[in-house]
């Protein structure tokens, strides 16, 4: 009986099929396909946030899938096969891992063994010849999580500030300018601005070691939930949120709030 993997492939080698394949597979390029590449490991967090193993377990098979995707086009492109990548990311684990794998000896603990990998990967990207620090942060990460990056690999190389207190000053300064660019309502000026303050805030989250994707994510649970809420108790009444006023759904968000913090 065929490997499951294996199996995957020979099912996208179908559908790839010009003659009696699907379409829409057909139809697809590596840039169509990498926005639902990057919806897929969303949704494997999510199903992770809610703790859901049943779900993970489909989640991460849809995001096999996308590899086993991209894998074949690449195939049929001549560029490389799913082996290849495969093979890629143990040559990439043994070598990072030359404390297991190799002579070395580990390091005392788990932040001193993750500083070892960020040099194992700083040699690799001078192999590549990525000699600048900001080189390879890629730029199709979510702009939250990227900003925290370039300014992690910013900080290896000595350019942070000393302390937090430094950047609620810069944030500050921050808010001091997007407040004067909404007064004279050059929309160009306001979203500079407000991408400044953006990225102070990430390296805010860096300075305190939140992931900030994971907080906003948080943030954004909260407030469905709270709103949820809202919502519920107006359909006691048998109206929707459009039918109250700002006071009132005030306080049904304190309400829900208090809710929370008691339980």
């Amino acid at each position: 009986m065929p490997h499951p993997v294996d199996r995957l492939q020979e099912i996208m080698v179908r559908l790839r099929d010009p003659n009696g394949g699907c379409p829409w597979d057909q139809e697809q390029t590596f840039q169509t396909i990498a926005p639902y590449t990057i919806e897929e490991a969303y949704e494997v967090a999510d199903a992770i946030e809610n703790n859901d193993m049943k779900e993970l377990k489909a989640e991460l098979g849809d995001l096999l899938f996308q590899v086993i995707f991209h894998s074949r086009m690449a195939e049929e492109a001549g560029h490389f096969r799913f082996e290849d990548v495969a093979e890629a990311m143990e040559d990439k684990l043994i070598r990072r891992h030359p404390h297991v794998f190799g002579d070395e000896a580990a390091r005392p603990d788990g932040v001193a063994q993750k500083a070892r990998w960020e040099d194992i990967k700083a040699a690799e990207r001078a192999a590549k010849a990525q000699t600048g620090a900001l080189d390879d942060v890629p730029v199709g990460m979510p702009a939250l999580s990227r900003a925290a990056k370039l300014t992690k690999r910013a900080a290896r190389v000595g350019f942070d500030w000393p302390s937090t207190e430094e950047v609620f000053d810069k944030l500050a300064e921050e808010v001091g300018e997007l407040r004067a660019e909404i007064v004279t309502g050059d929309k160009a000026k306001i979203r500079e601005e407000l991408g400044d303050l953006l990225f102070v805030m990430a390296n805010l989250a860096r300075k305190l070691e939140v992931e900030p994707e994971d907080a906003l994510r948080a943030a954004n649970a909260k407030f469905v939930r709270r709103f949820h809420h809202i919502e519920a108790e107006l359909a006691k009444d048998g109206r929707k949120p459009e039918q109250s006023d700002l006071a009132e759904m005030d306080a049904l968000w304190d309400a829900a709030k208090a809710v929370e913090k008691a339980g």
